[in-house]
């Protein structure tokens, strides 16, 4: 079971899990069930990576619904994120009409911001 799973079980079965710092906390901590717990300390540094991961992908999502709060006129929202992934720039994109926000992944040695400007002026005003 890889950390994605483990987090998705845990949650499902009721339990709260967050990172803080390199420190998994669960709670309640004091029923998980013996193998869980086994498989929690196999996987503990995966799962920290990958609450991470969530956690990031939370704070992009927020980004582009605070961009769409902060200009009611506007219909969509975009953020780039040339950081968090070594490999790909995460363009996240809040959209106001149907209230939903999405993450797309754009290889680096793909990407071109003045090529993603031009798209976004062209097709920005299309509603599909």
């Amino acid at each position: 079971m890889g950390a994605p799973d483990l987090i998705f079980e845990l949650r499902r079965k009721g339990y709260s899990i967050m990172a803080d710092g390199g420190i998994l906390d669960i709670s309640p901590a004091d029923n998980i069930p013996p193998e869980l717990v086994k498989a929690i300390r196999q996987s503990k540094a995966a799962i920290l990576t990958e609450l991470l991961r969530e956690a990031r992908a939370e704070w992009r999502r927020q980004k582009v619904i605070a961009m769409l709060d902060a200009a009611p006129g506007t219909q969509r929202a975009i953020y780039t994120d040339t950081d968090s992934d070594p490999h790909n720039v995460i363009l996240t994109v809040a959209v106001r009409a149907c209230q939903q926000t999405c993450e797309m992944l754009i290889p680096k040695v793909k990407y071109d911001p003045w090529q993603l400007l031009e798209l976004i002026e062209r097709l920005g005003q299309t509603t599909h």
